[in-house]
């Protein structure tokens, strides 16, 4: 059950987070300056690459490979494939994923492995795949990791994971063989992808100079001010958006890349760590993908429960709620007034939430991503049983 009165209790969230959770999101623009720092000490400013890769090939395991993919692409504006491999089975190695190159990658192509541990097998399997293919190889993981080893074996470019003391604290006190949730959590994307916005800026492949990371993680900075636990709920549009989805079958509709990318990161957040089921789709196909949703047993107005039926026992059920996603203002071509519209007359509620005017791609994607990963680290302390 969700207990909104929790959100403007900042002890209560505090003795809820028991991993850290809102740590790891008010200190992702830290992550970025020292990311950003990291990836230079690695070598990665020193660069001199020939050109623009042919294909930028990303593996690692867990979303946030596909996420920093999903990233990467939208900033990169098709200006080079950004292609995700993904485990295509089990490996002969034990405990080893089964991680196989396209046939078409060669000495053109640019292999980026990304682990926030740094110990899946397979994945030094693929580095030495990419070796023998003559193709160039640059990873994140944590220094002296076996992915990290397996990277300079293979001569390519190891870039450590950064990390916060907090989070090495939480590890060493975790007991034997239980599973941290941190790795998933908020700020590790921030951590993964930094370096490869240096090393995609180093290769033509996007705009990310210093100045604009710097930008980045002062926009992240005044997100974490917005968001933080202190400011109360109806002037924090995190907290407002958790209590809007609570108890709600989100539907994110997304308009523009960076917006699809975020709420597909949003979807896979909210049930990592909140345990909530959401669907994404991007507008305007999601009028028609979840046009069937609106008018059956999830609608806003819908009851299909008996009336008779104990509603202090057992919890209610779900209904649609409808957050619409975008990357900007809408104007005359855009389909967010229609997608509203459908919405609000199938009695569905509507949430809304989209970036300040003039921001860069990067500071939008900040925007985007900090808030809802805000959002769901409070739906899930708020809802903890």
């Amino acid at each position: 059950m969700f207990d909104e009165s929790l959100l403007d209790d900042p002890d209560g969230l505090s003795r809820a987070d028991l991993h850290g959770l809102l740590r790891g999101a008010a200190g992702s623009g830290a992550r970025v300056r020292t990311a950003a720092r990291d990836a230079a000490e690695a070598g990665i400013g020193g660069l001199r690459p020939d050109g623009r890769p042919r294909a930028l090939i990303v593996a690692g395991p867990g979303p946030a490979a596909g996420s920093t993919v999903d990233l990467l692409s939208a900033l990169a504006g098709g200006s080079c494939p950004v292609a995700l491999v993904r485990p295509a089975g089990v490996a002969p190695a034990p405990g080893a994923l089964r991680w196989t190159l396209p046939g078409w990658t060669g000495p053109l192509d640019l292999l980026v492995v990304v682990s926030p541990d740094g110990t899946e097998p397979g994945l030094a399997l693929l580095i030495e795949q990419a070796y023998r293919r003559g193709c160039s190889v640059v990873s994140v993981s944590p220094a002296g990791s076996p992915l990290a080893e397996a990277t300079a074996q293979a001569r390519g470019l190891s870039v450590p994971l950064t990390t916060t003391p907090y989070e090495a604290t939480m590890a060493e006190e975790a007991p034997p063989g239980e599973e941290s949730v941190l790795p998933s959590g908020p700020g590790t994307l921030w951590s993964l992808i930094t370096p490869l916005l240096s090393l995609s800026d180093r290769i033509g492949l996007l705009s990310a100079p210093p100045s604009a990371l710097e930008s980045l993680a002062d926009r992240l900075d005044t997100i974490a001010e917005r968001c933080g636990p202190a400011i109360a709920t109806y002037g924090n549009p995190a907290k407002t958006l958790a209590a809007e989805l609570a108890d709600a079958l989100p539907l994110i509709w997304t308009e523009g890349e960076l917006a699809a990318a975020a709420g597909r990161r949003f979807a896979t957040v909210l049930a990592a760590l909140a345990g909530r089921p959401a669907l994404s789709a991007e507008l305007p196909e999601a009028l028609t993908a979840h046009g069937t949703l609106l008018a059956g047993a999830f609608a806003g107005g819908a009851d299909p429960e008996d009336f008779f039926r104990d509603r202090v026992e057992e919890p209610e059920a779900l209904h649609a709620r409808v957050f619409l996603l975008r990357e900007r203002a809408p104007d005359v071509t855009s389909p967010a007034p229609a997608a509203r519209e459908l919405a609000l007359q199938n009695d569905t509620p509507v949430s809304e939430l989209e970036p300040e005017e003039g921001s860069t791609p990067l500071e939008t994607a900040a925007q985007l991503l900090a808030i809802t990963d805000f959002a769901a680290v409070y739906l899930a302390l708020a809802s903890a049983p």
